[in-house]
Order: structure tokens, then C-alpha cells, then sequence
């Protein structure tokens, strides 16, 4: 399950509480899409601001709808107690695979992840898929680390933040990683800017913020890099960087909730306080935005 595009879909939420029907309808989205598998509760799908009860709900709606598409689900928390009981929750629930920042209020170290990562994996009997997100965890992975977190039992994957811009670059940077990781673990690009790029120079997998609401069109993406038709891909996502910009501009995951509102899949307001939406400004570029992204979106079919 660790190859093609994984689409991270937005938890719908706010001080109400979670938007249960316009969580299931993204995930039907996806289904209906054919995406290879969901990644639910990652960073876009605010994690970070439920509770274990909230997260467990979110879970099972996940798995449930997903009509047999594998579900990855984020078990990331400050405290390792949080993490395993987080662990426990999903392999009851029936998720696929887990995926694991390592969070922490203080900087933690090297050995201390090493540490996070072996316990966890220990009491594991599913896949575990890295989540390497410098820029929410404040934690660096070296290749040297990942090497030996990829050792353990039930490993599978590394989720890294992007690579480099130049093709030739993002080659020599998936390379360095490979050298240093055994061969069944896969690697996956995120940052949706940098997606192409990181498929291309050799990524097998794709976890996609705008694959969680626009799945045909990154799916298309996907398929065309995997088939070696890497101009063709490059091409469409070109196509998306007024997007790309925005959400370099604002956080990805405010410009996708405001995309939804936009596209009427959820309700406003859709982000837990204190995240505030778009301002007015950015909302209406996104919206003119928007347009072209749905025509590419309706247009486009999974390829292959």
C-alpha cells in the first residue's frame, strides 16, 4: 500500500465538534477516485487538535467508507504512553498502516526518537510509515537515523518533506536516502509542490494534501510519472502552481479547508481555534483558482 498516491482528506472540524457526513463524503471522493490508499488524520486532517475518542471516531468513519481502500492513520502524540494506546486504537479499528511524527514540546534527540520508534513498533502488527515533517515536529531526520528506524519490525515506509527542485538534485537526494534504508521500505514524497519532482527521481509513493480533495487529477499525475512519462507530468503540474503558491503562502491545510467550503463539500467554519480560514483576499484567488483546478479535475481519469 505503500506506492502510487495516498490522498491525506481533511477532518472537517471545528468548536462544534467534527463534520461527520462531509468527512464521509471526502473519503467516498476518494473511493469513487480509486486512489491507492487514504492517509486520514495526517496533518490536514487535524490530528493534532483531537482527542483520542475524536480520533478513534474519525478512524472507524474512515475505514468504513473506504470500501476495502487501505486506510493509514497517524498515531503521532507528545507522549509515548499516548502513542501506543493511539497504536492500539487503530489496529482494533482495522487500519492498514500507521504513520508517526515524532512530536515533542522539548527537542528531542536523536536516540530519544530511535526510542519512540522501537517501542511503538515493538507492540505493532500492522506497517508503520515514518513521518518525517520538520516543519510541525521541529525534528531533523538524518539519513543515518532513518536507517536505523528502518531496521525495525514493521517499517514500511518513509514519508519525507519534498526534495529538491532540480530533477538531477532530487535523483542524487532519493539515491543518498535509498543507500541508507533496506529495499522494502519505500519512499514517499510530500509537499505537493515538489510531488512530480520527488515521483520522478524515483519516489514510490505520493502523500497528497490536494489528493484529498481533487483525487482524479493528482491520481492522473501519479500515474503518468509511475508510467515513465515524466514531461507529461511535470506539465500538469504546472497547470496547479498558482495552488502550489498559496499553499507556500498560508499552509496548505487553511487553502484546502477553504478550498472545500468553496467547492460546498463542508460547511464554514472548518478549522479548530485558534487557526483562523483564508482572508478575504486569498479566498478570492483561491476561488478564481478553483476554477481551473475543477475543469482539470472533471477532465482528467486515472491513467493506465
Amino acid at each position: 500500500m505503500f506506492c502510487g498516491l495516498s490522498a491525506f482528506p481533511l477532518t472537517p472540524v471545528n468548536e462544534t465538534g467534527i463534520n461527520e457526513k462531509a468527512f464521509v463524503t471526502l473519503i467516498q471522493q476518494l473511493v469513487a477516485a480509486g486512489v491507492d490508499s487514504i492517509g486520514a488524520l495526517g496533518s490536514t486532517g487535524n490530528y493534532a487538535y483531537l482527542n483520542r475518542e475524536e480520533r478513534l471516531r474519525v478512524l472507524r468513519l474512515a475505514v468504513h467508507s473506504a470500501e476495502g481502500i487501505p486506510v493509514m492513520i497517524s498515531i503521532s502524540a507528545i507522549r509515548t504512553s499516548e502513542v501506543l494506546r493511539l497504536a492500539e486504537d487503530a489496529q482494533r479499528a482495522g487500519a492498514s498502516a500507521v504513520l508517526l511524527a515524532p512530536i515533542s514540546y522539548q527537542t528531542l534527540t536523536n536516540d530519544e526518537v530511535f526510542l519512540l520508534y522501537e517501542q511503538v513498533t515493538n507492540s505493532l502488527s500492522i506497517p508503520l510509515c515514518v513521518y518525517d515533517n520538520p516543519s510541525t515536529s521541529h525534528f531533523h531526520f538524518s539519513d543515518e537515523l532513518h536507517g536505523r528506524i528502518a531496521e525495525l519490525p514493521n517499517v514500511s515506509s518513509i514519508k519525507i518533506p519534498g526534495v529538491p527542485s532540480d530533477p538531477e538534485a532530487a535523483k542524487t537526494r532519493i539515491r543518498k536516502l535509498r543507500t541508507a534504508i533496506p529495499p522494502h521500505v519505500t519512499i514517499g514524497v510530500s509537499g505537493d509542490s515538489f510531488a512530480v519532482t520527488g515521483l520522478n527521481a524515483g519516489c514510490e509513493a505520493w502523500y497528497s494534501v490536494l489528493g484529498g480533495l481533487f483525487p482524479n487529477v493528482c491520481l492522473k499525475m501519479t500515474r503518468l510519472a509511475q508510467a515513465g512519462f515524466a514531461d507529461e507530468a511535470k506539465r500538469l503540474s504546472a497547470l496547479l502552481e498558482p495552488i502550489w503558491t498559496l499553499f507556500h503562502q498560508y499552509g496548505s491545510l487553511r487553502v484546502i479547508s477553504a478550498a472545500a467550503e468553496i467547492s460546498g463539500l463542508i460547511s464554514s467554519p472548518s478549522l479548530p481555534l485558534p487557526l483562523q480560514p483564508l482572508n478575504q483576499l486569498a479566498r478570492e484567488h483561491l476561488e478564481f483558482i478553483l476554477k481551473d483546478i475543477q475543469t482539470t479535475e472533471t477532465s482528467c481519469s486515472p491513467f493506465g
